[in-house]
């Protein structure tokens, strides 16, 4: 099976990547910055930036039609460790906020330096996503 490119019209457009790379029923959602709509990365500190970078990965995820559900894996990226593990309980509140109380396997790795230069944080992940509910993109 060939892969698929989903890259949703509302994120950045991509360039050199895509967003995410549909595989059967297997979605590999591509690393999400806190970039948002203006090409900016949002101020404010990590719990602002998850929310952007988190929200970035669910908005290619439904482009395929998954819901935070069909999350298996996700892999959270980090320049400051402490200071996400400070804001623990208010990055957990925004998780439950936007993909309800089932969490999948993850992993946070310390970094010394992201893609742009202000990112605090970069989510990637997997998901497998159910044949009824599977959106490929048109040819």
């Amino acid at each position: 099976m060939t892969p698929d490119a989903i890259n949703p019209a509302s994120l950045p457009a991509p360039s050199g990547y895509s967003h995410g790379t549909l595989v059967d029923n297997t979605l590999y959602l591509g690393g999400q910055t806190a970039l948002d709509a203006n090409m900016q990365i949002v101020p404010g500190g990590i719990v602002e930036q998850f929310r952007q970078a988190f929200g970035n990965v669910l908005t290619t995820l439904a482009a395929a039609g998954g819901v935070p559900a069909d999350l298996v894996s996700i892999t959270i990226y980090l320049t400051d460790i402490p200071d996400y593990q400070a804001h623990g309980k208010e990055i957990g509140r925004v998780w439950r906020e936007l993909a309800g109380p089932v969490y999948p396997a993850m992993a946070g790795i310390g970094c010394t330096a992201l893609w742009q230069p202000e990112a605090m944080i970069e989510i990637l992940g997997v998901a497998v996503i159910p044949d009824e509910r599977l959106k490929r993109p048109e040819s």
